[in-house]
């Protein structure tokens, strides 16, 4: 699960004004390990860039360490996915930087997202949220939603978000383009009757609405939108109570929500995703199938220090330093 799944949807706007914010001073060289001596571990000559919470957070530091054993020569307090860690990293003040998975920063700065190999967040994947009504009325519904869910890569919802966040893209359009580009012309699902979408105020919740939207019409619904009505608080009753009929959401948070902080989630998406659908039952709702896309925390280094020490997964950090 996402750490701070409350950070303003303005960070990405953010980052664009404050591309010249730095966490402080400091060369651009990758540290050398020779004065911790070979048996140091990589991650012990490393600075790690995160929200000033994460020494505390099972899953930062404090995770980090119980899951793989890493413990970094500083946790240098930045912020949560936003500018001042991502200019740590360009900056060569960090070397590890906390970012949500589909942040448009990752891509345009060339950084590289570490696996999270040993499972260590909880799988908040994209998953559609829908009425069980509307997929009893008809089932192309689900077929529509899920097929869009298929398609929904890590790198595909990071795409969507940095042309709608850092190209200012208007989000029909980039929706119209992505659906274009996938194909979806023969899925011919045939929907009768009227289907509402909902979102909050989040940019990319928006987007993949839109492309609901869009793939719902294109597929014979007739289609009101309903966009930014809110945070989760809001949005998620309204669903309950039939003022909109899909929402995309977050696995794992989404189960968390529902069940009050029960502690159900896993890192296994589709056993967070049964555990949604069991909990949504009563309040007569259903969970699709969840997309690989995730958006929650994930840990990023530079091209540069993954070329240089071979990283692709976070246990590399646990690496002999050389």
């Amino acid at each position: 699960m996402r750490l701070f799944r409350n950070v303003a949807l303005g960070a990405m706007s953010l980052a664009l004004v404050l591309g010249a914010c730095t966490s402080g001073g400091g060369s651009t060289s990758v540290p050398s390990a020779s004065s911790a001596g070979t048996s140091a571990m990589l991650a012990s000559t490393f600075v790690l860039a995160a929200p000033p919470e994460c020494p505390d957070r099972p899953f930062c530091a404090k995770g980090l360490k119980e899951t793989y054993g890493l413990e970094f020569k500083e946790v240098k307090a930045t912020d949560a996915g936003g500018p001042i860690t991502v200019e740590a990293l360009k900056g060569g003040d960090a070397q590890v930087g906390l970012l949500f998975t589909s942040d448009p920063a990752i891509q345009t700065n060339g950084f590289v997202l570490l696996e999270d190999d040993k499972g260590l967040q909880l799988a908040d994947n994209l998953i559609p949220v829908v009425r069980q009504e509307v997929i009893d009325a008809d089932a192309g519904v689900a077929d529509v939603l899920n097929t869009v869910m298929e398609r929904l890569s890590q790198e595909e919802l990071t795409k969507l978000n940095t042309a709608v966040t850092v190209d200012a893209r208007d989000v029909a359009d980039v929706a119209t383009e992505w659906i274009k580009a996938q194909n979806f012309d023969a899925i011919g699902a045939a929907i009768e009757g009227d289907i509402v979408v909902g979102s909050t105020n989040f940019y990319e919740q928006e987007v993949l609405a839109e492309i609901f939207a869009q793939m719902l019409e294109g597929n014979g619904a007739t289609v009101e939108r309903k966009f930014q009505l809110g945070n989760r608080e809001v949005v998620f009753p309204a669903l309950q109570e039939g003022e909109i009929d899909v929402l995309a959401e977050y696995a794992a948070t989404a189960l968390e929500f529902v069940n009050e902080g029960a502690g159900e989630a896993t890192a296994d998406a589709e056993e967070t995703a049964e555990k949604l659908r069991e909990r949504l039952t009563e309040s007569e709702l259903t969970a699709l199938d969840p997309a690989e896309a995730t958006d929650q925390n994930g840990f990023v280094v530079t091209k540069e220090t993954a070329d240089k020490f071979g990283l692709t997964k976070i246990s590399d950090l646990a690496k002999p330093a050389p």
